[in-house]
């Protein structure tokens, strides 16, 4: 679709609502209803609810309009964040390549200073590079790359402790990009304001599932959030508001 060429710009200048289609699936990300922040998970699953087959296959479960839809966020946040698993086993660049649109900051949530320096988010091509990494860590990479030492809890770092520290460094709009266990901790946490789920039409029958949050007793406990459906060619989006569950973490919290 042309018309996403200005979409990135108009999207930052907040004068304007977005071309149609975009104000309907983006617009929602411009500003915060809780904080001064924006954090937005994305998953990619089959329609039994698989991310990836028993051996941890995954590229690619969702076609070119699930993938354009991942690069177009990635072209509106200021950060993409991933977990230190999802870092060094597809090794992804987390460039915006699909779609037209500036590069977001890279970062990676390596509490135990695992990635190596051949990954390829670390290259050198003038976007930022932040590793969240445990207190006293210091992991040894190489130059030009922010190291923010965080304390860790139950040999984790926690969601909102990580948000507050890209707000600290001027980084707003987050997409939690993956993995699975990375998104559902920020879920669980409270600490996402939407949840972009494509779900492609495909079965895997095994293999990795999405989501996984703390066990309920009752369907009746379920989190039930607002929801809007789009279709991205024969993949569907879901489009979860989750800010009713937000826990403030950004400097202006905005009164409710």
């Amino acid at each position: 679709m042309e018309t996403w060429v200005s979409v990135p710009e108009l999207f930052r200048s907040m004068a304007v609502p977005l071309p149609v289609p975009w104000e309907a699936v983006f617009g929602p990300l411009r500003a915060g209803t809780v904080d001064d922040m924006v954090v937005v998970g994305q998953l990619g699953q089959s329609l039994d609810g698989r991310v990836a087959t028993p051996t941890g296959h995954s590229h690619y479960i969702n076609g070119p309009a699930g993938l354009a839809h991942l690069h177009r966020l990635r072209a509106l946040v200021d950060a993409v964040v991933v977990g230190i698993g999802t870092a060094i086993a597809d090794d992804p660049q987390l460039t915006v390549r699909r779609v037209s649109g500036p590069q977001p900051a890279r970062v990676v949530i390596d509490p135990n200073g695992r990635l190596p320096h051949s990954a390829r988010l670390l290259a050198d091509d003038g976007v930022r590079r932040i590793i969240l990494t445990a207190s006293g860590m210091q992991p040894k990479l190489p130059r030009g790359i922010e190291i923010a030492e965080l304390p860790k809890s139950g040999g984790q770092i926690a969601p909102s402790a990580i948000l507050a520290t890209l707000e600290e460094r001027g980084l707003r709009r987050i997409l939690i990009e993956g993995g699975a266990d990375t998104v559902s901790r920020f879920l669980a946490a409270g600490c996402l304001d939407r949840l972009h789920m494509v779900v492609a039409p495909i079965v895997l029958g095994s293999g990795r599932v999405g989501l996984t949050l703390p066990p309920i007793e009752r369907a009746d406990q379920a989190l039930r959030a607002p929801m809007h459906v789009h279709r991205l060619d024969d993949e569907v989006l879901f489009d979860c508001d989750l800010s009713a569950q937000r826990v403030a973490v950004g400097r202006a919290s905005r009164s409710t």
